[in-house]
């Protein structure tokens, strides 16, 4: 591992840096402001998770034809493009005065965060690794984990002292300043895949599919109920977390404190599943890996004790850090690495497109009178059916490798 890291530490960190600079653009970032939005411009759970529906649908749908980009260019010229995009995001949160203006905004934040700079590092991550492509991918999303870490208990500290805006600007200038260190780190760059042919990974029947090949094969589509549903309820979860800490009785403060430990878990998660799947490979472990986050939905929706809360959360972390390294190994393993780019981009559009109707549906279902709690029960049994149809799927598709 030691001499993994020295030969290969500038393309590892500036997958990382990518991926912790897309936190801006993330839920568990966005959503420490929920209260401040809610309240600025007199929204209820249900406006504001529609808000943050359709500028995140509007995102997925771009998505689309944006991650086919990362097959033409280096990461280096794409990337400091979309960290320009993604600090201009930022300011418009900071200095947006419409509640119409937030569905541009959240567009905005989630195509450039939470959409491109994390489909960037996992598509570059997936092309120049071959037999190491897991430990790669579970370096390069320490970012993830950092993010996720660090960054909601910052700000929500930083709210007692500086205006809400503020916070933004802040972000937008740490967004800037990864530029010079991506183009520093990126200065000798591996090429896209379409340019080179030492990185090559063939799929399914010994050859590379294309995103419309992949789209007629059955296993896609047994794919994508796993693929929305964490971003789908992690993000939901993430989303309502105010309103979680009151259900239960808890000083939001006190939800926050645990999210280092669902980091913890997460990363060691990510680094488990990124050496199983270098071991073992991705068929043997994708049927099995969201069915922790099941059981932490479950503890969530049953208790009300810090103890539950506890498990939640680190069983919730278990899946969400397989889930940074499994998917993105799965298409290289099985539709190869030629194309990986654009059909990567259909998985993050689909992955986005969930954490569109996360927070739209339960809030919606708050507001008609379903609760948080109830739903998460539902929830914990959307995993479990997910996994069978995986299994299913993968089952008949490794006969094909």
């Amino acid at each position: 591992m030691r001499t993994f890291l020295k030969q290969n530490a500038r393309w590892l960190a500036a997958g990382g840096l990518l991926t912790f600079l897309s936190s801006f653009g993330q839920t568990f970032f966005i959503s420490v402001f929920a209260g401040e939005i809610r309240e600025t411009f007199n929204l209820s759970h249900g406006a504001w998770g529609g808000i943050y529906t359709l500028g995140t649908t509007a995102s997925a749908v771009v998505m689309v034809w944006a991650g086919s980009l990362t097959d033409q260019f280096r990461v280096r010229q794409l990337g400091p493009l979309i960290l320009v995009g993604l600090a201009a995001a930022c300011l418009s949160m900071a200095f947006n005065q419409w509640a119409w203006g937030l569905v541009p905004v959240v567009f905005l934040l989630r195509f450039f965060g939470q959409g491109m700079s994390s489909h960037i590092a996992m598509v570059a991550m997936a092309r120049w690794f071959t037999k190491t492509r897991g430990r790669a991918l579970s370096i390069a999303t320490v970012g993830f984990a950092v993010g996720e870490a660090v960054l909601p208990l910052l700000f929500v500290s930083a709210m007692t002292v500086f205006d809400w805006r503020m916070l933004w600007v802040v972000a937008a200038a740490i967004a800037l300043l990864g530029i010079p260190v991506l183009w520093k780190l990126l200065a000798e760059e591996r090429t896209p895949q379409s340019f080179a042919q030492s990185y090559v990974t063939f799929g399914m029947e010994g050859r590379h599919w294309t995103r419309k090949q992949a789209l007629a094969h059955p296993l896609f589509w047994m794919m994508v109920p796993a693929i929305l549903g964490p971003a789908a309820f992690v993000t939901a979860f993430f989303f309502h977390q105010v309103h979680l800490a009151e259900l239960k009785g808890w000083a939001h403060v006190e939800l926050v404190a645990l999210f280092p430990l669902y980091t913890a878990i997460g990363m060691a998660s990510m680094f488990a599943s990124g050496w199983a799947l270098d071991k073992f490979g991705t068929a043997g472990l994708m049927p099995f890996y969201q069915l922790p986050m099941a059981a932490g939905f479950l503890f969530f929706g049953l208790g009300d004790s810090t103890a539950m809360a506890v498990l939640g959360i680190a069983l919730i972390g278990v899946t969400t850090g397989a889930n940074s390294t499994l998917p993105a190994a799965f298409w290289a393993e099985f539709y190869g690495t030629a194309h990986i780019g654009a059909i990567k981009s259909l998985a993050t559009a689909v992955m986005v497109l969930g954490s569109a109707i996360g927070p739209g549906l339960t809030g919606f279902l708050i507001d008609l009178g379903w609760g948080l709690e109830g739903q998460f029960n539902a929830i914990a049994l959307y995993f479990c059916l997910t996994a069978a149809l995986t299994w299913l799927g993968v089952s008949r598709a490794k006969q094909l490798l």
